[in-house]
């Protein structure tokens, strides 16, 4: 885009909220007056819907229930849920509650997936940034260090095993359903950590999960510290500002208030039935255009901030869980979706911006500008480190527009709890008015239980395979020749994996055999042998 065209366009195309100091540039975007008077249209209809989930409607029909966090957080400081973290969280932080050996808590083991744990990794690392843990507990307050497992891989589990002191760790294990597998395994392994070390698991857990969930009945019936009860009707790509992210933000020292002050501000904004004055209607639109109503343009996240490095990974699931939908609202087949994927500024330039600049124009980016620097950073005369920052992101959104590039700028006022909250409530809003657009809906996640579905094929199969090789010991022979004597024939790939683990794990884990391979002619021989 030539430089005086997009001059021109930045009077028309630009929101500003005066109040907060958010801003957001959209005249580097490929549009015509004409296309965004053709999505002014429809937007009426848009926002009716948006109203239907504030109404208290049923907007997730799949799972029959509504959609309540624009409305819960609005009220979620009153609540009595919201007093009692504040009081389990100041209690700990004074040690008033301890571990069960009568040690003050010194470190606290997060325990979920998903939204589960994104949102409050982002809001950590946004607001106590990555050194957190370092620091002592006098710098911190009293307030926890904070560690977070999100998988089922074991190494992040014994990671963070390997620095927490068990008798001073708190750990919460944060499961709406209270089924996850990966929440349960993380969960089952430390309980057996903390035995194993002669510490009682009840005086350092808490849960966060459903009334009447499997999570609930085990913290319940096991006597837990705490269990805090969160909404049925609040998904985990959009539990951030509910009790999911107050009780990590509160045993950090962050201010939870803040962060949901900040958030209603912007639903105050994405509320209005204007277009033209609606920040979250205008990105709905913005994507829409931008990839034909059919996300043929990935979107590309760039924060010019090292604490908001973790905003595009966050984006990437309230985005791609909620829009990424084989069906539309018809039952339709409609293959919907938005990739997200980005960098910080200005490491980006350094790295991914030069296939952005040269190579495939298949994307928009949006830049996040925080204006106000961390610290006084001069490197010559009065230029700042945070100026040259400045410059990189003009520049580099100039160079962009000028190879033909739709670029987005959005400014914050700095990176806090309120400025946080703007963001996450924005693009909350924006992902569930195009979800509108198109037609499908948000609130579901039909592919995620489709995996969980087949895993637990995978671990039936691999409960079949180590019943039967205790009856086939002594055994030499390919993965091939061991499937023709279990039978397992149509299998044989699963089975290639299921032993190849087994191997790699003899000495690891509860087997009645010795399980080994070698490469020969080719081919993987495995030997089987009784112990």
């Amino acid at each position: 885009m030539d430089k005086s065209i997009f001059q021109a366009r930045c009077a028309q195309y630009n929101f500003t909220d005066g109040a907060s100091a958010f801003s957001m540039n959209y005249a580097g975007m490929n549009f015509d007056e004409s296309a965004l008077e053709a999505m002014e249209q429809r937007f009426p209809a848009v926002h009716e819907e948006m109203e239907k989930i504030e109404l208290g409607e049923i907007k997730n029909p799949d799972e029959h229930r509504k959609v309540t966090h624009f409305t819960d957080r609005s009220s979620y400081t009153g609540s009595t849920v919201y007093a009692q973290v504040e009081e389990f969280a100041s209690a700990v932080r004074e040690g008033k509650i301890k571990g069960g050996t009568g040690k003050k808590f010194e470190s606290a083991l997060i325990n979920g997936i998903g939204g589960s744990a994104l949102g409050p990794q982002l809001l950590q690392m946004a607001i106590n940034g990555p050194y957190w843990n370092e620091k002592s507990s006098v710098a911190r307050k009293g307030n926890l260090k904070i560690y977070f497992l999100d998988n089922t891989d074991p190494a992040g589990l014994h990671d963070a095993l390997e620095v927490c002191d068990l008798e001073t760790t708190l750990v919460v294990n944060v499961s709406k359903s209270g089924g996850t597998q990966e929440t349960k395994n993380n969960m089952l392994v430390a309980m057996q950590a903390f035995a194993d070390a002669g510490l009682d698991f009840s005086k350092h857990a808490c849960a966060i999960t459903m009334a009447g969930s499997e999570l609930d009945a085990t913290a319940r019936n096991g006597n837990w510290l705490k269990v805090f009860e969160m909404a049925e009707s609040i998904g985990g790509r959009t539990s951030e500002t509910s009790i999911v992210g107050h009780l990590p933000a509160a045993l950090a020292g962050i201010d939870f208030a803040a962060l949901l002050h900040g958030a209603c501000h912007m639903d105050s904004l994405t509320r209005r039935e204007s277009f033209r004055e609606n920040p979250a209607y205008i990105l709905a639109a913005l994507w829409y255009i931008a990839g034909r109503g059919k996300g043929d343009r990935n979107m590309v996240i760039v924060p010019y901030s090292d604490r908001l490095i973790l905003f595009s990974r966050y984006l990437q699931q309230l985005v791609m869980e909620s829009l990424g939908k084989e069906k539309d609202l018809d039952g339709n087949t409609v293959h919907q979706g938005l990739n997200v994927f980005g960098n910080k500024g200005g490491t980006d330039a350094h790295a991914f911006i030069q296939q952005l600049n040269d190579g495939r124009d298949d994307f928009f980016i949006t830049f996040i500008e925080v204006l106000e620097d961390a610290m006084t950073a001069n490197v010559a005369g009065s230029v700042t480190m945070g100026d040259y920052l400045h410059g990189f992101l003009t520049g580099l959104a100039g160079a962009l527009r000028g190879k033909g590039r739709q670029t987005i700028e959005m400014r914050v006022a700095k990176v806090d709890e309120y400025n946080v909250g703007m963001l996450i409530a924005l693009y909350e809003r924006a992902v569930a008015a195009y979800a509108e657009l198109i037609h499908i809906n948000a609130f579901h996640q039909p592919g995620v239980q489709a995996y969980k579905l087949a895993s637990k094929g995978v671990i039936h199969l691999l409960g079949e395979v180590e019943k039967a090789l205790p009856l086939l010991a002594p055994f030499t022979g390919t993965a091939e020749e061991l499937a023709g004597k279990l039978g397992m024939e149509e299998d044989l790939y699963i089975l290639e994996g299921i032993l190849a683990k087994l191997a790699a794990n003899n000495g690891k884990r509860l087997l009645a055999v010795h399980v080994s391979r070698e490469w020969k002619d080719s081919s993987w021989v495995y030997t089987i042998g009784k112990k």
